[in-house]
């Protein structure tokens, strides 16, 4: 998902005689299906976790920009353009919603930047792949924001309140975002061969690291179970990116597209895809830095941020100015 390898910052999951009165109340108001709201008791793992998912849910959105960007200027037509601006502009929205929304948890704007820019905060793996040619943005569309919506329709119904409600209209306007990715596909397959190869080139490159945006497997995933009792986190990666497969495998057998797996089969006594793994050595080197894009997208966002910072400091200073005149009146 768009908050991959996020670590609850609780100490395991507690039985019931292990929590104290109050988060036992607390575990009662999840189990019950209650919103928690920030003015709310939570315990400070809770907390914790929620700024780390929603921070890099959000850093996700914003860098996430940057792929698609540089294609807008050379989309095929003036639709596309307009089209893809939108959707750019779109991504752009859903940041701030979620920096909102972690706000409400006590922590700055300033310090979840920060805390991207020096590599303590992460945002997904997809976006260190590179973009080389206009299928590549269909793909993403199709398959990346396919799978992000695979992951946060879930999460309109997570237990935090502001966190929930941001989902509401982000994955509405996510719809948009694949159905236009998965027009682009269609284009290109039903044109020419050229372009067809080019559809099936970005199928075979953006295919995996698709699969790895849920995460690891189950088994290596530790810290979800606390995460799914606080119902921050509301299905596993495995049913995720098992339900992604079902879904797209037919798309792409639609467009006549090959799926880039040689162990891909329906397996009719269970009813779903049987599939290959990713490579998750690769999954944990992106992670860790070292991608074909990381130090270019870190690197574009460092930049945009001090480059902006006279734009900053002039705010600042004319709030400073205003709500000095406001006390002198």
């Amino acid at each position: 998902m768009y908050a991959q390898m996020v670590k609850s910052t609780g100490k395991g999951l507690k039985s019931r005689k292990e929590m104290t009165p109050e988060e036992g109340r607390f575990q009662d108001r999840i189990d019950a299906g209650e919103k928690i709201e920030p003015k709310d008791w939570m315990p400070d793992g809770y907390r914790q976790t929620l700024i780390r998912q929603i921070g890099q849910h959000a850093h996700s959105e914003i860098v996430g920009q940057l792929p698609e960007g540089n294609w807008i200027t050379r989309a095929p037509t003036l639709s596309r353009k307009l089209i893809l601006l939108a959707k750019v502009q779109d991504e752009a929205g859903h940041g701030l919603y979620l920096y909102c929304a972690a706000e409400t948890l006590g922590v700055s704007r300033d310090e979840l930047t920060e805390a991207l820019h020096t590599g303590r905060m992460k945002y997904s793996s997809i976006f260190n792949y590179p973009t080389l040619t206009w299928a590549d943005i269909g793909a993403i569309g199709w398959l990346v924001d396919g799978a992000a919506i695979m992951n946060q329709v879930p999460l309109q119904r997570t237990s935090y309140g502001p966190y929930a409600r941001a989902m509401v209209r982000i994955c509405k306007e996510e719809s948009f975002h694949q159905r236009q990715g998965y027009d682009i596909m269609m284009k290109m397959a039903n044109g020419t061969e050229a372009q067809r190869a080019m559809a099936q080139d970005a199928l075979n490159r953006f295919w995996y690291p698709s699969l790895m945006m849920f995460g690891p497997s189950d088994k290596d995933s530790v810290h979800s179970a606390q995460s799914m009792a606080w119902k921050i986190k509301i299905n596993t990666n495995d049913e995720l990116r098992q339900k992604f497969v079902d879904q797209t495998v037919p798309q792409a057998e639609y467009l006549g597209l090959t799926i880039p797996d040689n162990d891909l089969k329906y397996n009719k006594k269970t009813g779903h895809y049987e599939f290959s793994d990713p490579d998750w050595t690769e999954f944990f080197e992106v992670l860790k830095g070292n991608g074909p894009c990381n130090r270019e997208r870190l690197g574009a966002r460092v930049k945009a941020w001090d480059d902006g910072a006279w734009v900053r400091d002039g705010l600042m200073a004319h709030a400073v100015k205003h709500s000095a005149k406001i006390a002198a009146e």
